[in-house]
């Protein structure tokens, strides 16, 4: 950085020594054309400044109506510098700030070198080349008027534009975060009624399994009834069995045969006229 200063001030001693020669090679410049060309928001003129050799330094003149500044390209330009630049041989610092790109940089010009510029016949700048650089001002005075006045409506445009492409952003983004919201919502309205619809199955699946454990207890229940309904009908089938056959046996031991004939047994009591028979004792 310190090298590059001493660089620039050497060689503006330089110019500054054949001063009156400089202004009578920018007295017999062409006056430049002050075309005005519109970019994204801003305008430009370009403007070609020339040494004693005939070598070609081509800067340009941007504003965006509010500010002007020389754009121009050099290899090896600082970040950040602050350097003269010659109005009829009357020298004008500004601030130099590189852009982006490798050796672009901006100078933005003040209102005291945007007068002298107005007003001026020749712009001298000594460190764009490796020798001095110059170019007739004649007709600055409305080409910077006009650069303005180009660089104001481009750059209102360009804003309108870009207020225009936020709004639409604004809404997109309004757009997308509600439905983002509305997705959610959506998704957890689902999620609902999906975890409602499973808790509603498995209900129903255990009231179903509840039920045919409670059918199968009935039926079995019911069966249980009827085997020991049936077991009691036996019971009372055997018991009955057993009655008959016990009076049956009783019927027939109160019945004799004879000749192949049922007889009543003879009376276990004889009878009231029957005689008596007496005792036997022996002697």
């Amino acid at each position: 950085m310190r090298r590059v200063g001493v660089l620039f001030l050497g060689v503006a001693a330089a110019v500054a020594g054949p001063l009156a020669a400089s202004r009578a090679t920018a007295a017999g410049l062409e006056a430049s054309a002050w075309a005005i060309t519109p970019e994204d928001a801003a305008c430009h003129t370009d403007i070609e400044l020339t040494s004693r050799s005939g070598a070609i330094a081509p800067i340009a003149l941007i504003s965006d109506g509010d500010h002007v500044a020389l754009r121009f390209t050099k290899e090896g330009v600082p970040s950040q510098a602050f350097l003269p630049i010659r109005v009829d041989g009357r020298p004008f610092s500004n601030l130099v700030q590189r852009t982006g790109e490798e050796g672009l940089a901006i100078m933005n010009l003040s209102e005291e070198t945007l007068g002298a510029l107005r007003h001026g016949k020749a712009l001298q700048v000594a460190w764009l080349s490796d020798e001095a650089v110059s170019a007739s001002l004649a007709g600055a005075g409305q080409g910077l008027a006009d650069l303005k006045t180009c660089g104001a409506q481009v750059a209102g445009q360009h804003r309108a534009r870009e207020a225009e492409l936020d709004g639409q952003r604004a809404r997109q983004l309004t757009e997308a975060r509600a439905k983002a919201v509305a997705d959610e919502q959506l998704a957890t309205a689902r999620a609902q009624t999906a975890a409602a619809e499973a808790e509603r199955q498995h209900l129903a699946a255990e009231t179903q399994k509840a039920n045919a454990q409670a059918e199968e207890l009935a039926a079995k229940a019911v069966q249980e009834r009827a085997y020991a309904e049936q077991a009691q009908e036996r019971q009372a089938q055997d018991r009955a069995y057993v009655e008959q056959a016990r009076q049956q046996r009783a019927a027939a031991q109160q019945y004799y045969y004879y000749n192949g004939q049922q007889i009543p047994p003879p009376p276990t009591e004889p009878p009231a006229w029957a005689y008596r028979q007496q005792p036997y004792y022996p002697r």
